[in-house]
């Protein structure tokens, strides 16, 4: 008898475990798995690798993978800010451009409005334009249209030498140029911004300060942070995309840039965004190994498809020094346009012509100011205007 309750309660006990266990199992499959951390997604976010983090809720549809639409009711909504449009900002920022390049412009335009352009004198407008960083070519090629155009014309008043002086400048940096910052794709994805540079010159600030200005002009922009040896840059990238509504997608600390990059552009034409912009790590020129690192970036997003643009970034105050960067970089990875920084702050305007003469590519966007919204498309005629502001 003793035996047979002491099976009975073993095979109670046995059924109560089985059932507890039974029921612990179920409960955990209905709890919400903890978040991984995944390569292109920050490790607190919930989403998968291959969806941004989401900014906005929307409805199904070409936007409900995260990426806002700067509309009225969104900026008032979720506290995005409204970049200020393309159109203007660099006839807004003219007068600042203005103060700060009295050496090249006015310079040249009181010595070309002296009564008598003796030997001199012309001497004195070479050694003005070479100061200048115009550089030696370009400095001999405006000399002679300026010696020519003044034995023509003998401008008598200041105002005939500053129409002349304005003609032969804007010619100079070349107007004709095609200065577009090509930002969408007509099929087969985004289109794929590469923003490359040495260290110091404001990349990651300026891939930002690019996401804006394509925000402002309407596109839907998802910016990489694929500089991954700079721990502040991707938290950097992160806050410019979160002020605009543009997601971002980013690796682990030191990790492989080009995988990032990669990423980035899957992510983009699964959200069918307009321009993926790739901000990548400043390097020295001089530095071999990081150069072919840079070029493993650009060929292996080209296993998806063209990569559009090619943006150099150079920091205008370093004059011919500048030049030197540049000429590796385009060897690199086929620079396709230039973003001169700090323009403001140098009084060698002439830097804007050299560049575009050494590499054959345009200026397309110039640095004004450290406002959010201080990058501008560039302008020939309107930065020849400013270089001659009274």
């Amino acid at each position: 008898m003793e035996m047979t309750f002491v099976y009975v309660a073993l095979t109670v006990a046995l059924l109560v475990a089985v059932v507890v266990g039974v029921a612990l199992v179920l409960n955990r499959r209905g709890e919400p798995k903890p978040p991984t951390s995944r390569p292109g997604v920050r490790p607190d976010d919930t989403t998968s690798r291959d969806t941004p983090r989401r900014l906005v809720e929307e409805p199904p549809g070409p936007d409900s993978v995260g990426i806002a639409v700067l509309d009225e009711s969104t900026v008032e909504e979720i506290g995005l800010e409204a970049p200020e449009p393309a159109a203007g900002r660099f006839t807004r920022l003219r007068r600042r451009l203005a103060r700060s390049q009295t050496t090249l412009g006015r310079g040249l335009l009181s010595l070309l409005s002296r009564d008598n352009l003796d030997a001199d004198t012309w001497d004195e407008i070479e050694e003005t334009l070479l100061t200048a960083d115009l550089g030696v070519a370009a400095t001999t090629e405006l000399m002679d249209r300026l010696r020519t155009r003044v034995r023509a014309e003998s401008p008598s008043t200041p105002q005939e030498a500053q129409a002349l002086l304005r003609e032969e400048l804007i010619a100079l940096v070349d107007p004709g140029l095609d200065r577009t910052v090509h930002s969408t794709r007509d099929a087969g994805g985004p289109a794929v911004i590469l923003v490359v540079g040495v260290n110091g010159t404001g990349k990651t600030t300026t891939t930002g300060k690019l996401g804006r200005l394509l925000v402002a002009e309407n596109r839907t922009v998802l910016l990489g942070a694929a500089d991954t040896f700079r721990a502040a840059a991707a938290e950097q990238l992160q806050t410019w995309g979160d002020r605009v509504g543009a997601a971002v997608v980013r690796g682990p600390e030191g990790g492989d840039p080009a995988a990032v990059a990669f990423d980035a552009v899957t992510v983009g034409a699964e959200a069918d965004v307009d321009t993926v912009v790739i901000d990548t790590a400043g390097r020295l020129h001089t530095k071999v190994g990081l150069m072919d690192e840079l070029g493993k970036v650009k060929r292996v997003l080209e296993r998806r498809g063209p990569v559009d643009e090619v943006l150099l970034v150079l920091d205008a105050t370093t004059g011919q020094n500048g030049l030197t960067q540049a000429r590796v970089f385009s060897e690199v990875v086929d620079v396709s346009g230039i973003v001169l920084t700090k323009l403001d702050g140098t009084a060698k305007g002439g830097i804007v012509v050299a560049v575009q003469r050494e590499l054959g590519v345009p200026v397309k966007l110039v640095g004004l100011g450290e406002g959010p919204d201080d990058l501008a498309p560039f302008d020939a005629a309107e930065f020849v205007d400013a270089l001659l502001a009274e």
